[in-house]
């Protein structure tokens, strides 16, 4: 185990593990067991966190813990492979008991608040994160309920592991009672219930699109591929000057934050470069960013303290980053 030192940026676990147990759980749906090779207990994290599974040479993917945050012996990820796969699900499903993997993390950016009501809202592999979540809320005492849908009963996951919670958990595979009915889950807003939705970007919006007039901050998501950012005008060039490090670099119309950085010899670490996975979360000491990710929520990214470099760029001549 070690610890990656990234400029003075942030600061990463990255971990070598093996992969301790393979499990075909739903069609196209892989799950893996990451332990230590010597067994030791592994780092402690949260209901929401993922971990980055270095699969290769530039070929870094994020998957959402989906085991029991109370037990420090192993990691279980649950991953999909899409037929769209740039490369990172059929890496994983090529994966055998015993292969060794190299990990980072964990990061959580979607973390569970504490809570007396939940709606958690899964669309296929978005079941992951919410497992560890409903196991905490249901250990909380909360009163929860899950609404999960999928295309069919045999691509949906972790079918048996939810049994034991019949009386919370409304399964809607899609062949059999079509859409998930959001109008009746989230239309009514519900002051106190927090709303945890994971799966497509369609679902997503909607779900998103049926929380507007809830209560400020009932509403958490979590995306697998980056939102629809609308830009205004055309890409400028802008400065950037990294405190710590003592240089002022000028970012191009066509480069990034993250690769200007980079190119400069700056230590900084990312990994999904679409401003999903936080990775690349940087302070800003001065500057108001125009921020393109799918991580900080509306306040978050109106407090101005920071970004993330592989996708944010400035909306003036001039950034001043923790860096």
């Amino acid at each position: 185990m070690t610890t990656t030192s990234v400029g003075t940026v942030v600061t990463e676990l990255e971990t070598d593990v093996v992969v301790s147990a393979v499990r075909r759980l739903a069609t196209d749906v892989v799950e893996l067991t990451l332990a230590a090779p010597d067994g030791r207990p592994l780092a402690p994290w949260t209901p929401g966190a993922h971990v980055d599974l270095l699969l290769g040479d530039d070929l870094v993917r994020q998957y959402s813990l989906c085991s029991s945050p109370a037990d420090p012996t192993a990691y279980r990820v649950a991953v999909l492979r899409t037929p769209d796969s740039r490369g990172g699900s059929i890496a994983v499903h090529a994966l055998a008991e015993g292969a060794p993997l190299r990990i980072r993390g964990p990061r959580n950016n979607f973390a569970l608040l504490s809570a007396p009501r939940y709606a958690f809202v899964a669309g296929g592999i978005g079941i992951t994160p919410l497992l560890p979540m409903i196991e905490e809320a249901e250990a909380a005492g909360a009163d929860w309920h899950l609404f999960y849908g999928g295309r069919s009963r045999a691509s949906m996951a972790y079918l048996a592991e939810l049994e034991k919670y019949a009386g919370c958990v409304t399964l809607v595979p899609q062949d059999e009672a079509g859409m998930l009915d959001l109008d009746t889950i989230v239309g009514t807003p519900d002051p106190g219930r927090l709303v945890y939705c994971c799966g497509p970007e369609p679902l997503l919006n909607a779900v998103e699109e049926r929380c507007a007039s809830w209560p400020h901050g009932s509403l958490h998501l979590e995306r697998f591929a980056a939102k629809e950012v609308e830009r205004e005008g055309e890409d400028e060039t802008f400065e950037i000057v990294l405190q710590r490090s003592g240089l002022t670099l000028t970012v191009a119309p066509d480069a990034t934050v993250f690769q200007t950085m980079r190119d400069a010899g700056v230590s900084v670490l990312g990994s999904c470069l679409e401003g999903i996975c936080g990775t690349c979360e940087t302070g800003v000491l001065e500057g108001e960013v125009d921020h393109r990710d799918s991580v900080l929520d509306p306040d978050e990214q109106a407090e101005m303290d920071c970004m993330m470099v592989c996708v944010s760029r400035c909306r003036g001549d001039r950034l001043v980053l923790d860096a």
